[in-house]
């Protein structure tokens, strides 16, 4: 199947799935040898259950598994999503008219149900359904932002008196996206009302969550009006994950992009374009990011599994199979 084809539900829900996937027939065999297993131990579980009786109830007292982390696509379009206002195309047209759904604004979360931990990377306009798919609707542990453009930070607002007066909800960024927010209004009364605890991030140092989760900003060249960019490069064991929704250029980068790619498991890439003249009377000179069929290109036989993210409502790659889909699950 060519990377650019329409990709079905059900050959979406098989890539999604095959990093780290079991085989079929893996499954099988371990649910039947499980089952005979069970048979076989049941008379010596029923002897056990008469002669522990009440240990039980201290056997509930013992720690549990940190049960499973899972990242989480919760959008895939441009700051402005999809439909953008003025879009006059079919696409467009077809959200308005309720023939299909609207795009969210690209945004990652990584969950731990068992745990009640969740991680929201960007705060986009879209953040209160998006934390609704994430956990529920409650504020996440902590928000890892990129940068301050209108897609990656201007949730925020929903943490605060006007919503639900949040308490000192963590917030990482860089030093300067972290002083942006401090010294700006409206974010700097979420500061001042401890609706939010801005945290500052050095670049390329890691920091340690809960139950081995590692994030690591990641600065990234792009148009840096009000505050730097970064990505973020997402760990926990041996599983790795790469999100950058935003550069100028591959090529503007100090880092390989195919050489960190390579050492992660899924990569979330900036996909805003796929063709230079795309855009009705305006350049992709004034707002540069790698085209999709470049990246490809780049990207090609690589051991990660790419999805592209943050799709402009003009870029004909949406619905591409390695484009990722809203809602899209991958265990971590």
């Amino acid at each position: 199947m060519n990377p650019h084809s329409p990709l079905s539900e059900r050959d979406f829900e098989s890539r999604a799935s095959a990093s780290f996937a079991t085989p079929a027939p893996e499954r099988k065999n371990i649910v039947t040898d499980a089952i005979v297993r069970t048979m076989r131990l049941a008379p010596v579980v029923i002897v056990l259950t008469l002669v522990v009786g009440g240990s039980m109830a201290a056997a509930r007292s013992l720690p549990q598994a940190s049960g499973r982390w899972e990242l989480v696509v919760l959008g895939i379009a441009q700051d402005a999503g999809i439909p953008q206002l003025g879009c006059d195309q079919e696409l467009c047209r077809s959200i308005r008219e309720g023939k299909r759904k609207p795009e969210r604004v690209a945004s990652l979360g990584l969950v731990n149900r068992a745990l009640g931990l969740s991680y929201l990377f960007d705060a986009t306009p879209d953040v209160v359904s998006q934390l609704g798919s994430l956990n529920g609707g409650k504020p996440p542990s902590a928000v890892f932002l990129t940068h301050g453009h209108i897609g990656h930070y201007t949730g925020l607002m929903y943490f605060g008196r006007e919503s639900i007066d949040a308490k000192a909800v963590p917030v990482y960024g860089t030093d300067r996206m972290s002083a942006f927010l401090k010294a700006n209004g409206p974010w700097s009364l979420l500061v001042s009302r401890a609706n939010i605890d801005v945290r500052v991030l050095t670049p390329d140092q890691p920091v340690a969550f809960e139950d081995g989760i590692r994030v690591t900003a990641l600065v990234v060249p792009h148009r840096d009006e009000f505050t730097d960019t970064v990505g973020y490069l997402i760990e926990h064991g041996a599983r790795r994950a790469l999100f950058i929704p935003d550069i100028d250029q591959w090529s503007k980068w100090t880092r390989s992009i195919r050489g960190l790619v390579d050492t992660v498991d899924l990569a979330f890439l900036d996909g805003t374009f796929a063709s230079a003249t795309e855009l009705p009377g305006r350049s992709t000179a004034d707002i540069p990011h790698p085209l999709i069929p470049a990246t490809r290109e780049l990207l090609k036989g690589s051991r990660s599994a790419v999805w592209f993210i943050h799709i402009n409502h003009t870029n004909r790659e949406l619905g591409a199979r390695d484009v990722a889909r809203d809602g899209a699950r991958f265990p971590f």
